[in-house]
């Protein structure tokens, strides 16, 4: 099987059962930013392998069911409205993301200025996978009459884990997060 098909060289694609659709489609737009998110933090994974810090194991695992989870949110995305959803989300995987970002929430120095995105190469890429969920999220909410609310409520909470998470691998690795100065020089 080639990795081309020549079926989107006139700038459609197939949605799930498929419906073809312009690559401009909202449900195009939203799952092929999950798309986005899933590689950023695949690039933020890579950044972490070689570190030692504490939980580094049990974040990749995390990370590895996010990762299979976006994989899920894009099918939904991608599926027609009216048609079976092969794989929903679930309540619990919003839940299970909470407890994950409430414990390592709770290691951390208590926020009192703004932070600006960066740090560490892996904290760096973990708030531009923040900042591609969220984008995800905005694409999504177009379609919100058509989705679970499970869709919606999984990318709003990845966003603020993915936060928590780029605050945790910066302290855990000793990398002063940078603040957000009030003036300007």
């Amino acid at each position: 099987m080639k990795i081309y098909t020549k079926t989107g060289d006139k700038g459609q694609t197939s949605l799930v059962y498929g419906q073809r659709v312009d690559k401009n489609h909202e449900r195009v737009e939203a799952y092929g930013t999950c798309d986005e998110a899933n590689s950023m933090i695949g690039l933020a994974i890579s950044y972490l392998r070689d570190e030692k810090f504490d939980k580094k194991d049990e974040l990749l695992q995390s990370f590895q069911t996010i990762q299979t989870i976006l994989f899920h949110v894009g099918a939904e995305l991608a599926t027609p409205a009216g048609k079976e959803v092969r794989w929903k989300l679930k309540e619990e995987h919003v839940a299970k993301l909470e407890e994950e970002l409430d414990t390592l929430d709770a290691t951390l120095p208590p926020l009192k200025n703004f932070i600006l995105p960066g740090g560490t190469k892996a904290g760096a890429a973990l708030h531009c996978a923040r900042t591609i969920v969220r984008r995800a999220e905005r694409s999504a909410v177009s379609l919100s009459g058509e989705l679970s609310p499970n869709v919606l409520a999984y990318l709003n909470r990845l966003s603020d884990y993915l936060f928590v998470v780029a605050r945790y691998v910066n302290v855990q690795l000793k990398q002063e997060e940078p603040i957000l100065k009030p003036e300007l020089s």
